[in-house]
């Protein structure tokens, strides 16, 4: 078994791939309209599907926002540098809404970014991930 993806609905499909691919770097690996159920599916990431968990981005047409709840946490992702990898999203027009620093009551580096919807994006750095 493998985890295949994440899912998230987006209210705006082309800001929401706009932000994952120029501002943390993804790339669109695939999308679909499905005209019946009306709603188009894209599928971003880092690496092919067949290796690597990819996000998925949902979008109901006609719907333009959702209620994010207190249940959702955050997607993490690793990278070398939390410091440059927030920098750069400012730097690309995203929204840190954490900046870099050590966690609360730890020493973990992250930061936190904040996509079109409002979901948090946590970064991590490679040398903390899987201690």
């Amino acid at each position: 078994m493998r985890l295949l993806h994440t899912m998230l609905r987006v209210g705006n499909l082309q800001e929401s791939i706009k932000f994952y691919t120029q501002v943390l770097g993804m790339k669109l690996l695939r999308q679909k309209d499905y005209p019946q159920g009306k709603f188009t599916l894209a599928f971003l990431g880092y690496g092919n599907e067949e290796e690597n968990t990819v996000l998925e981005l949902t979008y109901n047409w006609e719907v333009e926002n959702y209620d994010l709840g207190t249940g959702y946490g955050h997607i993490a992702i690793e990278v070398d540098d939390v410091y440059q990898a927030a920098t750069a999203v400012k730097n690309n027009g995203g929204k840190i809404i954490r900046e870099a620093g050590k966690m609360n009551a730890g020493t973990t580096v992250i930061a936190f970014a904040e996509d079109p919807d409002g979901y948090q994006v946590e970064f991590i750095g490679a040398d903390h991930v899987r201690k």
